[in-house]
């Protein structure tokens, strides 16, 4: 088979400053008080994933499961190790991200297309299906500062899934909506994986995780705790299957991440 994503011994570790002001940094230093702390976001992490696998990344809030998903995108470098992707990949990490504010819904569209990669062809070809999808038709000549943050992330989601691409990830806080939108999406990411396509999908559903993916990570402090059988990993986490009939949920699982811009491919 042929290999889809590489990570070997992955790390990133992030800053958090306790004082924004110089003189706030300046009195706590006096006070020989703290000013800042390090901790690892995720640690040494290893594995591979072959073309056409539906991986579940799962794991509590703050477990790492949002940074290593940008560092799989390549909007974020680890600070140690390597990624590497074959393919071009498609998928929504954060709400809004590529949008400009006083844009409207139709331009930010095709920018965010164009930022995926999509040809202008490509994009007129499928922009009744995008905006069909989203839900938006009322908002597309509306600027996008004055959408909700979930129509934001149902604009740059719809864009996302409709990209022709080798690889698709997929953040489950950021498919909101009401429950027609999360069925959409969850129907969407079943017809991506059998296209043979790969599916890096980040949840807290153990029920949409079970009919959608065929191997579970579980991250736990930055650190990759188990990977093997979807049914297992739930267990392992001790997730209970008591979700809606949409088979999601709307978690809050962002992780407070900075990053430089890069990535690499095979």
């Amino acid at each position: 088979m042929t290999t889809s994503i590489v990570l070997e011994n992955v790390t990133k570790n992030f800053t958090l400053q306790y004082h924004r002001t110089f003189k706030q940094v300046t009195v706590a230093m006096a006070r020989r008080q703290q000013i800042a702390h390090t901790f690892r976001a995720v640690d040494d992490v290893t594995f591979n994933v072959e073309q056409g696998e539906a991986i579940g990344l799962m794991g509590l809030n703050g477990s790492g499961k949002s940074t290593l998903l940008k560092m799989i995108n390549g909007v974020m470098r680890p600070d140690s190790g390597r990624v590497l992707t074959r393919g071009r990949i498609a998928g929504l990490i954060a709400t809004g991200a590529g949008f400009h504010p006083q844009l409207s819904g139709r331009e930010n569209l095709i920018l965010n297309a164009a930022i995926l990669g999509m040809s202008e062809r490509e994009t007129a070809r499928k922009f009744d299906e995008i905006v069909e999808f989203s839900g938006l038709e009322h908002k597309l000549e509306t600027q996008v500062g004055h959408y909700s943050s979930g129509q934001q992330s149902r604009l740059g989601f719809s864009v996302a899934i409709h990209v022709d691409s080798d690889i698709f990830l997929a953040d489950e806080a950021l498919a909101v909506g009401d429950a027609p939108f999360r069925r959409k999406c969850v129907k969407k990411m079943e017809e991506i994986r059998q296209s043979g396509r790969t599916l890096f999908y980040v949840s807290h559903s153990a029920g949409s995780v079970r009919n959608t993916c065929t191997r579970v990570v579980v991250l736990e402090e930055g650190k990759r705790v188990f990977d093997g059988d979807v049914d297992e990993g739930i267990r392992f986490l001790h997730y209970d299957d008591g979700e809606g009939e949409d088979g999601m949920e709307e978690m809050d699982d962002f992780d407070m991440d900075e990053g430089d811009m890069g990535g690499d491919a095979f």
